[in-house]
């Protein structure tokens, strides 16, 4: 049986990886991926927070050089920017996050709501990608604080289970006029602050449910959280260089359709 709970915990942590910074909804596939292996229950749920660190700490790896200069230069222009320009785009979901978490928790959370925000956010993307207006910021350093924070405001989106967190900065940094390359690379250094304040609010809300006899378990998922999405992020990047966003967006209204015909029927 432990065996088993092992390779749940490995496929988890797969899924979380390869999803976080995707605009596809971590927090959906797990919970949909968590409800078919029946892992779900309340140790489940706190596993699904602890793998999330896996995978932010896969990006503070990747940009390991970017944040050390940045946070030990804090003179520098440009660092400061982007210090603020991140502090402003963490504070309007981290906001709403901390009025409204015990709401979203019980009322939002569930298979059938997650399949259908993936289905409306996929013909989102494709509209966005229809009519999005040509850029005018094309790197991270170039950004304003107009910008980072109407990316903020994108980001509440992400709030609803579903939506993708990744994919309403992303998106939404792509409506206001950011190239492709500097929305996705301000949505990486955006995760930073919101996921670990996000994971680290619920693991203490739910350090109760923590035990020392699940560690193997957990840190199997951590670990392979981490380097499925140290791959992911280094990928995207490379893709959006040359591509946009439709595979996502059909993607998501495939999967999103067949996991609401699942979880209805």
């Amino acid at each position: 049986m432990e065996l088993l709970i092992l390779l749940k915990a490995f496929l988890l942590g797969i899924v979380e990886g390869a999803t976080e910074f995707l605009p596809v909804s971590s927090t959906g596939h797990l919970i949909i991926a968590g409800d078919l292996l029946d892992f779900n229950d309340a140790r489940g749920k706190v596993f699904e927070i602890v793998i999330q660190l896996g995978a932010i700490l896969a990006v503070c790896w990747e940009y390991r050089v970017r944040i050390a200069h940045t946070l030990g230069n804090v003179s520098e222009p440009a660092s400061r920017r982007l210090i603020f320009n991140l502090a402003l785009a963490f504070f309007p979901a981290a906001l709403l996050g901390f009025l409204f978490h015990g709401a979203i928790k019980t009322y939002l959370f569930s298979p059938v709501t997650v399949a259908w925000a993936l289905i409306v956010g996929g013909f989102a993307i494709l509209l966005i990608e229809r009519y999005a207006p040509v850029p005018d910021t094309e790197s991270v350093d170039d950004m304003d604080w107009k910008h980072a924070l109407k990316v903020g405001c994108a980001q509440c989106l992400a709030l609803i289970p579903g939506v993708s967190r990744a994919g309403a900065t992303i998106l939404g940094g792509v409506v206001f006029r950011l190239s492709r390359r500097a929305a996705t690379e301000f949505s990486f250094f955006l995760a930073i602050p919101i996921m670990f304040a996000a994971t680290g609010y619920d693991v203490l809300k739910s350090w109760h449910d923590l035990s020392a006899a699940d560690l193997p378990v957990f840190a199997v998922g951590f670990v392979t959280a981490f380097f499925s999405a140290l791959l992911v992020v280094r990928g995207l990047l490379r893709y959006v260089s040359h591509h946009d966003f439709r595979v996502f967006a059909w993607y998501r209204i495939v999967f999103g359709s067949l996991a609401l015909a699942y979880f209805t029927f």
